[in-house]
């Protein structure tokens, strides 16, 4: 099976296609300029693989949390394209991505994925793996321990009782006191969610049965306040 998986829910355009063996990926920078640059790195990604969107078996997108934009446009773009070719959609959580990351350029096997919210906040999660048939600590799949939240950095509490636990995301660069208050045995800041690890979780869920039609793909939202203040805009503050 073959997927395109994409993500926009941080500062970060991130493509990728591939098969679980081989993957084409494409990062790039966009700041605020994901709606112009989106499309034209997937159309380089599927170019670099040699891949037609209609030789796709499914599309894959960062569903949040993250940037409220961001999020809206990437699982946008998923509909738009599975519609347009006839491919089912799996929303993949960006937090959950975030612990893969942290997995293939580390080894973690519990994980604490932080992004810095704004607001005075953090989106956090925490994983592990787990295999499927034994329900033993493994490399096969991951269990959350904690689900998506948004919360202030001092109130983030973990579940207790897990050893080896490590933080990935720039949450931990936003805020630098948060990994010795968690007591986490390692931290890499910059970690983010990226499209090669949406694919890679994306595949067994297709393998699975579960991806879903395009109009029924839905972004991941843990915080629903999606207005600033006017002096909150005038200091700087985005969601």
């Amino acid at each position: 099976m073959r997927i395109l998986a994409l993500d926009t829910s941080t500062e970060w355009c991130s493509v990728a296609v591939g098969d679980g063996r081989e993957w084409h990926v494409r990062d790039e920078h966009a700041g605020q300029a994901h709606s112009e640059r989106i499309l034209p790195i997937v159309r380089a990604t599927l170019a670099e693989a040699g891949v037609a969107l209609s030789q796709l078996d499914a599309i894959a997108f960062g569903a949040g949390p993250g940037s409220f934009t961001g999020v809206r446009i990437g699982c946008g773009v998923a509909q738009g394209l599975a519609f347009g070719a006839d491919l089912p959609v799996i929303a993949i959580a960006t937090l959950e991505a975030l612990a893969q990351q942290a997995r293939r350029v580390h080894g973690w096997t519990t994980v604490v994925a932080c992004l810095d919210a704004r607001m005075r906040e953090v989106y956090a999660a925490m994983y592990m793996t787990y295999d499927t048939t034994n329900r033993s600590r493994d490399d096969s799949a991951w269990r959350a321990l904690m689900d998506p939240l948004a919360t202030p950095p001092a109130a983030l509490r973990l579940p207790l009782g897990h050893d080896d636990v490590c933080g990935a995301g720039n949450g931990y660069a936003a805020y630098p006191s948060l990994a010795a208050g968690l007591e986490l045995a390692a931290v890499d800041a910059r970690l983010r969610p990226g499209a090669q690890s949406i694919g890679e979780l994306a595949l067994p869920r297709l393998a699975a049965g579960e991806g879903v039609a395009a109009a029924h793909a839905l972004p991941l939202y843990v915080r629903h306040r999606v207005a600033l203040t006017t002096a909150e805009r005038e200091a700087g503050a985005r969601l």
